[in-house]
């Protein structure tokens, strides 16, 4: 947020499309405390920082201590025995250049609560959550108590009396198109071919009806669900007659929530939220454990000691105590235990999980946007533990005053030598991969002699960025993400062994990993932006038998998934389905919602821009060009040519839909043809004092000027002076008509005399450009970017759109709006990015353990908007038969090409191993799309290799150590709809 109230757009981007300019302009007007410095506490400091608020105080008496290195990232062991507020103060201050960040070093008292709107409460105790939660809750001081022991946390909050919350979910208000609207008692109000998306007792109002007018305006109306097409809406039967169009719009309503101050709150447990529906048991009993806990602290004046089977026996006295009281229908006393075997360890993914929760709580106190939490909630990760460690001399777990003492303590000391040797490949340094590498860093992943992380990202630092991949300062713009972030953490760890590359993941890069790279690693995360990439890498996985670690975010919302090989279920293929594609007829004649005229607009823009250059690049330059085009059918082969002839000599815009289409049209059945999503279009005049005409002239002369090399002008005035002199057509709905499947009338029009115009076309298009084509001539193609503001692109984009909208009657959409839709823009926020990064690393603690019970591992989504949590144990994999025998994707046939110096095994050879060890007759054999083996007796003599080669007309590259060949056969079921691969190696 600047001096002047505005805000960052290029600094907050992605943010401001979770939380809005009005959440984000009332956070910038908030103070917030956050209590204790250590791994919870800089965690929860980083994200505020981050999310924009007005000023941060971090407040710590305490001094640094080599527990506090296993999670606090911005502690080094030079800050030993010195404030950890003081030394964590710059580092804090870097993240966010509109926050104002301060240290207190003297103890909380009043007169500090007094100065804040939000106070966040880490590393206190019972009675200071009291005391200050009775102050706060009387002075209108929003409380949020967040706290970690081990592998458990626990948060709190507390927002007064009444606390309104203005935008309970944040997703975009759901709109639908009425198709009709009945007459009646109540009306029923049918929309179009999409279905609607509400649901019950959703509150809209109506825009644009025709005929029954009474609706428009009327105050929200909460609706009945039918089904998925039609909704109720009460009585109707006073009204006019319905007789077209209209839009039903949600409305979202603010509520008053009212919350109980902690103490009162600590005997609800009502105010219980389950996120784990397994341990509602557990999360009970912890209530009661930590309470107990403090107890425990204050009598004894210290945690209870690593592993002691006597405190933890104490610990379970005083819990069977309280439940005296509280009268639980069962305890969990294992997770009694556990807790006090672990409470002193501190641990960096559960103070990233915890951390990023609570700082999302500071959002929503501040900003009034999203539901606040209601108001416990409990975590533990206790599953991580392995079986039989209780039994472990407490020796293994004691301090050792290294910077892993905090997670020796929960874990021992051979488990952390086990992390340091690990050899993991982290694919992005973005948001998540930031994350995970700080986790690295703290863990020790790879920070030994042995140990090893590859990270590779072919991205570079954009300002954009900085808001939530937390390792890069504005310094850093320009820069390879992943050498920033491998030297960020290496300052966070100097022991880390961390090697950056900035290669893309994909069939191209193989030769770097190839199958000596993946059999030399110990396990794979994923932190990618997209689902084939993420296909990609799985497939990798699987192939070569290694697990993943795979999270991603959407705003609020947020996944993890884990893959054990032989134990879980893979990411598996792309099953997205095109049913979200906009279609073309839509797009092109008929479009009814802003995202239409977006996409319309960067078609406009890949087609006039980008792809037409490249055509006249490759006509000029390459003397096939005409003939391979006119090898394709004669209507595409005309529009290509004819756009390579109009960028060298003219361009001429033609409009014919409304021709076609009068406004009065009707159809065969003598309904109106403009009616339910389809809007009857009308062009516009152009008007120089209208600004998006403007825009839109100016952006366009400029990227015409691009293409063509001529430098442009952002001159407004001097280009309207221009269009003084020339005569400006109209901005037209479009410039060309492609057929709807149910219009048959089109259709047929356009058949007739077709083939006779394009073979015509084709022939002055040929003489044409045969006089033209120089080798001095060529244009620029232009690649679109949306966050650079200075270079037309979204000026054209933003001003096309509306132009089309206005021609369509369709609200404008303005140009933050236009750039998330336009730009393809996933909405991020650094809350959810640490949580996900966080649960993450909790699996990597039961991959590195090599645990084989898959009820150990978890699956999650979460929605950190709701406080919603689904943790659930991950799906073993599908099995299925081949010959009687049951497989899973796990499974493959290994063989070894070559055997020592022996020569490389022929085809038959092969086909003869698999009958005998496996008693499987291949009659087919496929080596990728090629088939390799069909029952062709010459090929039996022939190495699998050279096989491959003379079949698939490539030759195998040197990496290539291993083939993937997929069989079929005779004894294969004829529905069998999977497939085991032999795996084939050239060693």
């Amino acid at each position: 947020m600047s001096a002047t109230g505005n805000i960052d757009e290029g600094f907050y981007s992605r943010q401001l499309y979770v939380l809005g300019h009005e959440a984000m302009q009332r956070m910038a007007t908030a103070s917030v405390l956050i209590a204790g410095q250590r791994g919870l506490g800089v965690e929860i400091a980083k994200n505020v920082i981050l999310s924009g608020v007005k000023s941060v105080t971090v407040q710590d008496e305490g001094l640094t201590e080599w527990t506090d290195l296993s999670s606090q990232f911005f502690l080094k062991e030079s800050d030993l025995s010195q404030n950890r507020a003081t030394c964590s103060l710059k580092q804090l201050s870097a993240l966010n250049p509109h926050v104002q960040v301060s240290a207190h070093t003297g103890p909380v008292d009043e007169h500090l609560l007094l100065q804040h709107q939000v106070v966040v409460l880490t590393d206190s105790s019972l009675d200071d959550q009291k005391r200050f939660g009775e102050f706060c809750h009387s002075h209108c001081i929003k409380l949020i108590v967040a706290d970690t022991k081990g592998l458990c946390g626990q948060l709190f909050c507390d927002f007064g009396e009444e606390f309104e919350v203005l935008d309970e979910n944040g997703e975009i208000p759901t709109s639908a198109m009425v198709q009709s609207i009945t007459k009646g008692n109540p009306g029923v109000v049918f929309c179009t071919d999409e279905h609607h998306g509400f649901i019950d007792g959703t509150k809209v109002s109506f825009f644009e009806v025709q005929g029954m007018t009474e609706l428009n305006g009327i105050g929200p109306i909460e609706i009945t669900v039918r089904n998925p097409y039609s909704f109720s809406i009460g009585d109707t039967s006073a009204f006019s007659e319905y007789e077209s169009g209209g839009i039903v719009t949600e409305v979202k309503e603010s509520c008053i929530l009212h919350f109980k101050p902690l103490s009162e709150a600590l005997s609800d447990y009502e105010l219980l939220n389950m996120n784990d529906f397994v341990k509602t048991t557990r999360h009970k009993t912890l209530h009661l454990a930590f309470q107990a806990l403090h107890g425990f602290v204050k009598k004894e004046q210290r945690l209870p000691r690593v592993r002691s089977q006597s405190d933890a026996d104490v610990l379970l006295d005083m819990v069977r105590e309280m439940n005296a009281v509280t009268r639980l229908e069962k305890l969990d006393e294992v997770a009694v235990r556990n807790l006090s075997y672990t409470a002193r360890g501190d641990l960096a993914p559960i103070n990233a999980f915890i951390g990023g929760l609570a700082a999302q709580e500071v959002i929503k106190a501040c900003s009034g946007k999203f539901t606040p939490l209601r108001q416990w909630l409990y975590f533990d990760a206790l599953e991580c533990l392995s079986e039989g460690e209780s039994e472990v001399a407490e020796t293994s777990f004691s301090a050792k005053c290294t910077r892993y003492d905090g997670q020796v303590a929960v874990f021992g000391s051979a488990f952390q030598e086990k992390l340091k040797k690990q050899k993991y490949f982290l694919v992005g340094a973005g948001a998540i991969g930031c994350e995970l590498l700080k986790n690295f860093a703290l863990m020790g992943l790879g920070a030994g002699g042995e140990g090893q992380i590859t990270v590779t990202d072919m991205d570079f630092i954009e300002r954009s960025n900085l808001n939530r991949q937390f390792l890069f300062r504005s310094q850093d713009i320009g820069k390879p993400k992943s050498e920033v972030a491998a030297k960020a953490v290496r300052d966070m760890n100097p022991r880390m062994n961390i090697t950056a590359h900035q290669n893309r993941l994909d069939p191209d890069s193989e030769g770097v990993y190839g199958y000596d790279f993946f059999k030399g690693l110990d396990g794979v995360a994923a932190a990618l932006d997209n689902v084939e990439a993420r296909v990609y890498l799985d497939g990798r996985c699987v192939q070569h038998q290694k697990p993943m670690l795979e999270g991603g975010t959407l705003g609020s919302k947020g996944h993890t998934l884990v893959v054990v090989p032989h134990l879980t279920e893979s990411y598996g293929p792309d099953n997205s389905s095109s049913k979200d594609e906009i279609p073309l007829c839509t797009l092109k004649n008929f479009p009814h919602r802003i995202e239409h005229t977006l996409q319309w607009a960067r078609d406009q823009f890949e087609g006039l821009f980008k792809k037409t250059p490249e055509n006249v690049n490759l006509f000029l330059r390459d003397e096939g060009f005409v003939k391979r085009t006119l090898d394709h059918n004669d209507a595409e082969a005309s529009e290509v040519l004819g756009d390579v002839w109009s960028s060298l000599r003219d361009m001429k815009v033609e409009d014919n839909l409304l021709h076609c289409f009068p406004a009065n049209e009707v159809t065969s059945s003598g309904l109106p043809f403009w009616s339910g999503s389809k809007r009857c279009p009308h062009p516009l005049i152009f008007n120089p004092d209208n600004t998006t005409h403007m825009e839109y002239v100016v952006a366009a002369a400029n990227l015409y000027g691009h293409i063509y090399g001529i430098e442009g002008t952002r001159d407004g005035a001097s280009i309207a002076r221009i269009l003084d002199k020339v005569q400006v057509p109209s901005f037209t709905p479009s410039s060309s008509v492609t057929i709807h499947a149910n219009d048959t009338e089109l259709e047929e029009s356009r058949e007739r005399g077709r083939d006779d115009a394009e073979d015509a076309r084709l022939e002055e298009l040929k003489g044409k450009l045969a006089s033209l084509k120089s080798s001095d001539m060529r244009m620029y193609p232009i690649d679109f970017e949306k966050d650079d503001d200075s270079n037309f692109h979204m000026d054209f984009i933003v001003a096309a759109s509306n132009l089309r909208a206005e021609n369509y009657d369709i609200a404008a959409a303005d140009r933050h709006q236009s750039k998330r839709i336009a730009g393809r823009i996933i909405p991020a926020i650094a809350t959810t990015t640490a949580a996900v990064a966080g649960l993450m690393c909790l699996e990597l603690y039961k991959l590195v353990q090599g645990l084989q019970n898959i009820r150990s591992y978890r699956t999650t989504y979460i929605n950190l908007a709701v406080q919603y949590f689904v943790m659930t144990q991950p799906n073993k994999p599908r099995q299925f038969q081949v010959a009687g025998q049951n497989y899973t994707l796990w499974d493959d046939f290994l063989v070894e090409g070559r055997r020592g110096n022996q020569q490389e095994m022929t085809l038959g050879e092969l086909i003869q191993y698999i009958k005998e060890k496996y008693n499987l007759s291949i009659c087919s054999l496929f080596y990728g799309a090629a088939a390799i083996y069909s029952g062709q007796v010459e090929r039996l003599q022939l190495s699998v290799s050279d096989v491959v080669r003379k079949v698939s007309k490539a030759d195998i590259p040197p990496h290539k150590k291993m083939l993937e060949l997929t069989p079929m056969f005779e004894e294969e079921e004829d529905d069998c709809d999977s497939v085991v691969f032999i795996r084939y190696l050239l060693l």
